[in-house]
């Protein structure tokens, strides 16, 4: 059972941290603006405003910045302002007792993926697969995405099924079991690492951009042959945004169901998780029920 984070309330001070690419400052409160509506008091990181070659500092600012936000006892929860890349740079220095023992909030997604995958393993915390903040203005973030913030206030089911939008059962079936994974290009880059991320009875999330069907394809094989996808008890299929030229989302489907149909085990594809408007934010490290028949996912609360 993972450690599930205190819920927020009214007043309570957040971190904002850019431990992956940097954010040009001038953007900065445009992205801050939503957390001060929910009530909350933002700390701004170290890293944030910091700039080097592609990454928002050297590797040794990043990573003082994440333990210092998770040392201070007035953060609650660490919003991350953008993804791209850098995660992994520091992935092997982070002290995981840490979090464990001050464990709080942990929210963003895209190369994020990494941090959700070490802090489930090694801190044993659930943590939070939601939009970045820079998400606020670069795609108007939705209000059914701001809405899901309030699940870090207040315990409560998600139960996500057609109302949002269109979803396509892959392979039919009832399962429960613990949510987890993410991008799919950033799980992959776990593979033969410490940080390999475990498949082993879980249901996985799978989400990406910008990444052609021949290498969605790739992806899949190698999971496949890593027997990754044999190990999985289901699957949850976000969404695959910035197709090539021609290329339409049932064709991504078409992909997985190659994949996934022999294996029997509940797949449904069409989430509008990951980086598409809605971003619908979710926990990772809960026990979720997907019905693939009814085409329902339900998923227990992130927080306590």
């Amino acid at each position: 059972m993972k450690i599930r984070p205190k819920r927020l309330q009214a007043g309570d001070t957040v971190g904002v941290v850019a431990i992956c690419s940097p954010l040009a400052m001038d953007t900065l409160p445009e992205k801050i603006t939503l957390l001060e509506e929910l009530g909350l008091n933002v700390k701004i990181g170290k890293t944030v405003g910091l700039t080097g070659k592609f990454l928002s500092g050297t590797d040794e600012e990043r990573l003082q910045d994440l333990h210092e936000m998770i040392e201070d006892k007035e953060v609650k929860g660490i919003f991350c302002l953008r993804g791209g890349y850098g995660a992994a740079r520091i992935a092997d220095k982070i002290d995981y007792q840490l979090l464990t023992e001050n464990p709080k909030i942990f929210w963003g997604f895209s190369d994020v993926t990494i941090f959700h995958n070490a802090f489930q393993k090694y801190s044993n915390i659930v943590t939070f697969h939601g939009p970045m903040l820079s998400s606020v203005v670069e795609k108007k973030l939705a209000d059914f995405s701001k809405r899901m913030f309030h699940q870090l206030f207040t315990p409560f089911e998600i139960q996500y099924d057609e109302k949002i939008a269109p979803l396509h059962t892959i392979v039919p079936g009832i399962v429960r079991g613990e949510l987890t994974g993410g991008n799919m290009h950033r799980l992959l880059s776990t593979m033969g690492t410490k940080f390999e991320f475990d498949a082993k009875d879980k249901i996985i999330l799978f989400e990406d951009t910008g990444e052609p069907l021949q290498k969605i394809d790739g992806m899949l094989n190698q999971l496949r042959i890593a027997r990754k996808l044999e190990q999985a008890a289901g699957f949850v299929i976000g969404d695959f945004a910035e197709l090539e030229k021609g290329a339409r989302i049932e064709d991504v489907w078409a992909i997985f169901e190659e994949y996934l149909k022999p294996l029997n085990k509940p797949a449904v594809a069409g989430f509008k998780i990951g980086h598409c408007e809605p971003n619908i934010a979710v926990p990772l490290g809960v026990d979720v029920i997907l019905d693939a028949d009814t085409k329902l996912l339900r998923i227990l609360p992130g927080v306590e």
